[in-house]
């Protein structure tokens, strides 16, 4: 038997990931935070948890909440993230709904810093559902222009992922609407 720990190797993208989070100022999400030591209900999953998964989901191409969720199920690496955490898709979509703004500015400039440090590799974007080759030469990232050209780019591929904002909320009323079960 292995941890999820040692099923995770040393060089494996999600570790960079978590890495970088750590390093991000993220103190608005935690603002947003009301609980207490004596209050009543559930505690708060850590701001970074749901910022790890939502960043490493983007960089692997997946932008729908409803799929992240189920991959913290079943997929090392986001299962690694949680550390044995449960997050459902309503957190993970409320998540990003509640901190678009923030969301957007921070994913967009460590997406480009990531790769501009040549930490993560975007050979092949999202965009429509289809994958399209990236047309950036390895000296395109070398100047402040070259950051900004990624940040950009950056930028674009966090629209896709706010884009699907609508199709998640509108999936889970239907969802309610059409489950026979009321439990």
């Amino acid at each position: 038997m292995f941890s999820l720990d040692q099923m995770i190797r040393e060089d494996h993208p999600v570790r960079i990931v978590v890495s970088y989070v750590e390093t991000v100022d993220l103190s608005e999400l935690y603002a947003d935070i009301k609980a207490t030591t004596d209050g009543v209900g559930r505690d708060a999953i850590d701001p970074r948890i749901l910022f790890s998964l939502w960043l490493f989901a983007t960089l692997e191409s997946e932008i729908n909440g409803r799929r992240i969720a189920e991959l913290t199920t079943r997929h090392l690496a986001s299962m690694w993230i949680c550390g044995g955490i449960s997050v459902n898709y309503h957190t993970v979509c409320e998540f990003r709904t509640a901190h678009r703004d923030l969301l957007d500015k921070v994913f967009t400039n460590s997406i480009a810093s990531l790769h501009h440090h040549g930490l993560i590799n975007l050979e092949t974007i999202a965009q429509d559902g289809m994958r399209v080759r990236a047309s950036a030469g390895s000296g395109s990232f070398r100047s402040t222009e070259g950051l900004e050209k990624a940040r950009q780019k950056a930028k674009a591929n966090m629209a896709e992922v706010f884009k699907d904002e609508n199709d998640d909320e509108d999936h889970s009323s239907r969802s309610r609407r059409n489950s026979s079960c009321c439990c």
